[in-house]
């Protein structure tokens, strides 16, 4: 009989309990900070029809990267590359009865069929916020403040990221004015700019029949001000430039570049950049789509939002050396010799007490039991008394004392 693999399939994690509270980090601070802006959760199913994404996701994610199947029923499904046309979907359900604005967010896994690299997976977790129905400067603006609040919340100071701000329309008067063919291929040329060569960029800007010089001048311009007069002149210009003012975040700048790779973005576009000089890159990004519910049959809503991955997350925080101390759930490991029902009442006792304890019934000596709960960097042990009394150890200094199980609930809490 072969062997089996024990490895996870390419571009997939296992998560050892080391990583694990790693990833619950992430999830608990998306969890906090998006409810205490008053955001909702909710879940949409892991596999969708493949027809929910051909219609607006961007064509690459679709043909190229998309884990498709036809089922018994003869339908053709995908597991979900991306929320939002999901949740789209979800709110036009009830599209004249919810309450708006309706704050939404969910923390789910997505695949993509594409090549793994550093902070790139096939499979992730996302953590996707949406405001649905708030067309003004507001809304743009608190899902900024939400995604750079995020960032702090990690522990992230403002010269470890900025936030890049633009607009659609840029792009779009972009394309007018450089006499493009096709305004969608210049978008997504210009937001994937930073991946290829200038000779790349600028054969298939050839390929585009846009003006190179127009195209040349706009990606050059640092500023507001240095854009083409007619750029500068655009109501969405001003727009952006607005909430870049109200916001007042040091973290915020205008980048015209900004394009987001997704047909159904209709307005401003956002995406976050880690500062670290071994890994300038966006890290996640969002923006308006105000147009995306009529593909089911109901009015438009505006809609503003972003997602944000798991996997360049947390090497933006290892680069950075964000991530806190993180220890195991168990406080305490209860070295058992001949004292089975003395172990378990202790344990029982403090577990009633809000304490968690783990117990060691292996049967092995006391110091292999200790070893073991260093290995699992278990801060105490405790071994059972008769009376109601426990000796409990902290491993680091060695010290050891006489306790209650209320003395002992109390040390733990301190």
């Amino acid at each position: 009989m072969s062997k089996l693999d024990n490895q996870p399939y390419r571009g997939t994690r296992d998560f050892k309990p080391a990583s694990m509270r790693r990833q619950n980090h992430i999830f608990n601070t998306w969890f906090t900070i998006c409810e205490s802006f008053g955001y909702e959760e909710y879940m949409t199913p892991l596999l969708e029809p493949i027809e929910l994404y051909t219609s607006k996701t961007s064509e690459e994610i679709v043909n190229e990267q998309s884990y498709s199947f036809t089922d018994r029923g003869d339908r053709t499904l995908t597991i979900r590359p991306e929320m939002t046309p999901s949740v789209a979907r979800l709110v036009s359900q009830d599209r004249l009865e919810s309450g708006y604005p309706l704050r939404l967010f969910s923390m789910a896994n997505f695949m993509r069929y594409e090549r793994p690299q550093k902070g790139r997976l096939r499979e992730f977790w996302q953590l996707n916020a949406d405001l649905f129905g708030d067309s003004n400067d507001y809304g743009d603006q608190e899902i900024i403040t939400l995604a750079d609040t995020l960032m702090q919340a990690f522990g992230a100071t403002d010269d470890m990221y900025q936030v890049r701000i633009s607009h659609r329309d840029v792009l779009n008067e972009l394309a007018d004015l450089a006499g493009a063919d096709d305004s969608a291929a210049l978008t997504r040329l210009v937001d994937a700019h930073d991946k290829m060569s200038q000779a790349e960029f600028d054969e298939k800007l050839g390929e585009l029949s846009a003006d190179k010089t127009v195209v040349g001048q706009f990606m050059q311009a640092s500023s507001i001000d240095g854009l083409p007069p007619q750029i500068q002149e655009l109501s969405s210009v001003q727009h952006v430039s607005n909430i870049i003012e109200r916001l007042d975040l040091d973290t915020v700048v205008f980048d015209q570049t900004i394009a987001r790779g997704f047909d159904y973005y209709t307005g401003m576009v956002f995406e976050v950049f880690d500062m670290n000089p071994d890994n300038k890159r966006s890290l996640f990004g969002g923006g308006r789509y105000d147009a995306l519910l009529e593909n089911f049959g109901v009015d438009p809503l505006p809609t503003v939002g972003f997602g944000m991955g798991d996997a360049t997350l947390a090497e933006f925080l290892d680069g950075h050396e964000l991530w806190p101390e993180l220890t195991p759930a168990a406080e305490i490991w209860v070295v058992v010799e001949d004292n089975v029902a003395q172990a378990e009442a202790a344990a029982m006792g403090l577990r009633a007490a809000g304490v968690n304890v783990a117990i060691d019934y292996s049967g092995r000596k006391t110091d292999k039991q200790i070893k073991t709960a260093l290995k699992h960097q278990i801060p105490y042990v405790l071994f059972p008394g008769s009376d109601d009394t426990h000796a409990l150890k902290q491993l680091d200094s060695g010290e050891q004392s006489e306790l209650t199980i209320e003395e002992i609930a109390d040390e733990i809490s301190r």
